[in-house]
């Protein structure tokens, strides 16, 4: 059977074509119309210029996904589309042409969230783990740690209260004037730095919880920044880059372990924009290998937000029979519930 897969919840529009077979994913096609050219201009995202792109491109990127997987229509089994969480706006656009297109052809319609779509990749991987695992979803809007059973049971054992570390990492790198997305020219920095140079608080809270909180983080570097500029000091870039990275993968590898420690889990998935930063799967890939877990993160190409992810998600939803109506609307929110 093949799922297409829409996405559409920040600033990348993507379509995809996913099909299952013998219990195995295959992705047949999965194009991606990227908005950062656009949103560099700005230094990060403008809703509503996320928006109207993805208006643009939403008919475009579906057709080529169709045609580029060979099939018509007529042969998809069902639409699968990111309702919530997101911005708003973006996510209109998708639910309400994934409904169109859904009704108009008589094929049913499951609505996807955003986070279970990140995890879902990672079952697109050649060797794709089988739950019951834990899960670090790490991106520009969410850190969180799930416990999951089965592909669409999640419940959520920890998560950021404030920033994500995604968020982060692009403010300061655009504080320090790197290039959007502030968060990938920053991995590349840190490289050169010495992560030992300046002294930043962790993200990681107290040994009660496994939350963390990355505002704090975020506001010692600003501090740290400014004091350089009144003190006419040059600001050591890879030193910072490497230090507030070295805090931020500390702080999520020692949640990471509590986590691991306390669900017994023996895979960890780790899922999200972030996922494909290099200190971050260094450290917890030597983090299992020490604990003798598998790690599993899905490639590079999937880690980003994609229709495949999407497809992969509503494929589960689909088999649990969990199909919406026209009547499906967006939300901004995590809802309904993990």
């Amino acid at each position: 059977m093949y799922i297409l897969g829409m996405e559409s919840s920040c600033d990348e529009t993507s379509a995809a074509v996913v099909c299952a077979e013998n219990g195995r994913l295959e992705i047949v096609s999965n194009i991606v119309a990227s908005q950062i050219e656009t949103h560099r201009l700005y230094g990060g995202v403008v809703p509503e210029i996320a928006s109207r792109a993805h208006i643009e491109a939403i008919t475009g990127v579906t057709t080529e996904a169709l045609s580029q997987a060979g099939i018509t229509l007529p042969e998809v089994s069902a639409v699968a589309v990111t309702a919530f969480p997101g911005l708003i706006g973006a996510l209109l656009v998708g639910v309400n042409f994934a409904k169109s297109l859904a009704y108009a052809n008589s094929i049913p319609l499951v609505a996807v969230n955003h986070i279970k779509a990140h995890v879902a990749a990672v079952y697109l991987r050649e060797d794709a783990p089988e739950a019951p695992f834990l899960a670090l979803v790490v991106s520009g809007g969410h850190t969180s740690l799930f416990d999951v059973t089965a592909p669409t049971d999640f419940r959520e054992i920890g998560a950021t209260r404030d920033d994500a570390a995604g968020e982060a990492f692009d403010k300061i790198g655009r504080v320090i004037g790197l290039p959007y997305p502030g968060g990938a020219a920053l991995d590349r920095l840190a490289a050169t730095g010495d992560k030992h140079a300046i002294k930043l608080p962790s993200p990681a809270l107290g040994a009660d919880t496994l939350d963390l909180s990355f505002s704090g983080l975020k506001t010692a570097a600003l501090n740290y920044i400014n004091h350089c500029n009144q003190q006419n000091i040059p600001v050591p870039r890879a030193d910072l880059a490497a230090s507030f990275t070295e805090a931020v993968v500390g702080g999520i590898a020692k949640k990471v372990e509590a986590a691991l420690l306390k669900t017994g889990r023996k895979t960890l998935v780790m899922a999200g924009g972030v996922a494909a930063n290099s200190h971050l799967r260094a450290r917890l890939g030597a983090l299992c290998k020490r604990l003798g877990v598998t790690f599993a993160v899905p490639p590079l190409s999937l880690c980003g937000d994609n229709g495949a992810m999407v497809a992969a998600a509503g494929f589960f939803e689909y088999q649990n029979g969990n199909f919406a109506t026209p009547a499906l609307n967006a939300s901004a929110q995590d809802l309904p519930a993990l």
